[in-house]
């Protein structure tokens, strides 16, 4: 965790996508930046909401942890919601694995897990630039 906080400290907002969310409480607690918590598959009810659109700089962002949208097989169902939400990009979680594809000049990130990467990954978080709507997601392995 504390080399997750310490990529984490030059951020705006913190977005958690879900399963540990109890995480934000020490990120809340050591870092003096917004945490927005998405409710993963293995949270509570009250542990954030399931999914959200935010607006930065004029570009919208879907979140979500991934687990109803089917992740674990393809993003198919996460484009469509896209689409409706007219976001440029959707982060989401749930197969704990990092990597960023872009379809149809949407980008889909998921920033993996800190703490339970799946498949052979790397801990890892996610970092987005977003200037003057141009669009830098990075994988930061920790």
């Amino acid at each position: 965790m504390g080399r997750a906080i310490k990529a984490l400290g030059q951020c705006d907002i913190i977005y958690h996508l879900g399963d540990y969310a109890s995480d934000c409480k020490i990120i809340k607690e050591n870092l003096n930046i917004p945490v927005i918590t998405i409710r993963g598959n293995c949270d509570s009810k009250d542990e954030g909401v399931l999914e959200i659109v935010q607006e930065i700089e004029g570009i919208n962002i879907f979140l979500t942890h991934g687990h109803n949208y089917g992740v674990n097989f393809n993003i198919f169902k996460l484009r469509f919601k896209a689409l409706e939400t007219d976001s440029k990009i959707v982060l989401y979680g749930h197969t704990h694995v990092g990597k960023i594809d872009i379809e149809e000049d949407i980008y889909f990130i998921n920033p993996g897990s800190i703490s339970e990467p799946r498949d052979g990954s790397k801990p890892s978080v996610a970092i987005i630039e977003i200037n003057n709507r141009i669009i830098i997601p990075r994988l930061i392995h920790i």
